[in-house]
């Protein structure tokens, strides 16, 4: 019996997304297999922005903010609709930090990085004269602005937008379903999973779970399962406020030295992200009250316009998950490379993505592929296996647009 599919992802978050469109542009059969909607978690929970990510320079993730600015300059250039760059502003003051020299040191190598060809991949500081236009930002102990730029999108719609493509390119959408399990057999992998309250089976040479948050409960369901690293849950917030502070992002400290994104998000402001581990069920993942209280504070503390705001104030908010690798670190400094575990190394059959950048999904989906050819363009005949081992792609490894 053929099989009805080269390939089944499962998930069409970003990573699922980028994955199948990547896969049916390189000529497979795809299918996807999501649960609740597209971009119905994480991917449309983020800052929404598409960024090297200036902060992981200080935990010399460099190879990760290189490949990140490298996926901007071509969506910027392919999804202008949905790509744009904006200007970044970070002030900083006596209290803070990282002083004035270490900002511009983070800078100067985040624009070599990027590659100078443009005045938008240059920064500068803002001269003091200029300080008034900066949306009220507090002046008292300010010694110090700088302006760069990056890339703000709309999450869900990049998503959205991915998956329209990989459709356009032959994908198959089964939205939602539910699997049940999946099991490699003589004939490729046999996968029983719901739709429409019926029990359904298809058969597909691979299974590539890009399930987020879910990875694991995925991965439990599969056979051979991928043997992976030991993972945590990592839960953002972000809340937005009634007010506008103008069309600029700054990026400012709060009192712990995290990192806070305070943005202009459709005629109100975005104010995010928080960090705390998760355990529990991922559908219920939600805001804390303290999350809520420290972001608040956070922005208070430098715009005075927005202190006369409550916590009953706050619009609307929201908590995103992130899978990392278990660490003693605090999870604002691990690193945030995207994990990508196989059950056999030579010809895989079930392919596992943990993690992953909003910014580097198409990276992430050249490396699957890469992965997965062996597999897909041989000609033996499949035979079930045992998991053996797990293996991420050579992230030196150069490769193409």
């Amino acid at each position: 019996m053929s099989t009805d599919f080269d390939v089944l992802v499962v998930g069409a978050g970003i990573q699922g997304a980028g994955a199948a469109e990547a896969l049916a542009e390189a000529g497979y059969r795809v299918a996807i297999l999501e649960q609740i909607g597209i971009a119905a978690a994480t991917s449309s929970r983020s800052s929404k922005l598409i960024h090297g990510g200036l902060r992981y320079l200080e935990s010399g993730q460099f190879h990760l903010v290189y490949e990140c600015l490298r996926e901007r300059r071509w969506l910027l250039m392919n999804k202008p609709q949905l790509v744009r760059m904006v200007p970044f502003y970070i002030p900083v003051y006596r209290h803070s930090r990282r002083s004035p020299w270490t900002v511009r040191l983070g800078l100067t190598l985040y624009a070599l990085l990027a590659g100078v060809i443009s005045g938008q991949s240059r920064f500068r500081s803002v001269p003091r004269r200029e300080w008034e236009q900066l949306s009220g930002l507090v002046h008292e102990d300010l010694i110090a602005v700088y302006r760069y730029y990056d890339a703000q999108t709309d999450d869900a719609a990049l998503t959205r937008n991915v998956v329209e493509s990989a459709v356009a390119r032959g994908a198959q959408l089964i939205c939602p379903g539910s699997l049940v399990g999946a099991e490699l057999t003589s004939q490729g992998m046999r996968v029983d999973y719901v739709a429409d309250g019926q029990l359904n089976t298809l058969r597909a040479r691979v299974l590539v779970n890009c399930s987020g948050p879910w990875v694991s409960n995925t991965n439990d369901r599969c056979a051979p399962q991928v043997p992976l690293p030991p993972l945590e849950l990592v839960a953002g917030t972000h809340i937005e406020l009634p007010i506008s502070l103008g069309d600029k992002i700054f990026y400012v400290e709060a009192e712990d030295g995290r990192a806070i994104f305070v943005m202009p998000w459709q005629g109100r402001t975005l104010v995010g992200t928080t960090e705390r581990s998760y355990r529990g069920d991922p559908r219920d993942v939600a805001p804390t009250l303290e999350e809520e209280q420290y972001l608040l504070q956070t922005v208070q503390r430098y715009f005075p316009q927005t202190r006369q705001l409550r916590g009953k104030d706050i619009c609307d908010s929201w908590a995103g998950l992130r899978v990392l690798p278990q660490s003693k670190d605090t999870p604002f400094s691990r690193p945030r490379d995207t994990l990508i575990c196989c059950d056999n190394s030579r010809r895989p059959r079930v392919l596992a993505v943990a993690g992953g950048k909003l910014t580097s999904y198409r990276a992430t989906a050249r490396k699957i592929v890469k992965t997965l050819r062996p597999t897909l363009d041989s000609a033996e005949p499949d035979q079930p296996g045992e998991c053996t081992t797990a293996s991420s792609p050579n992230r030196s490894e150069k490769e193409n647009h």
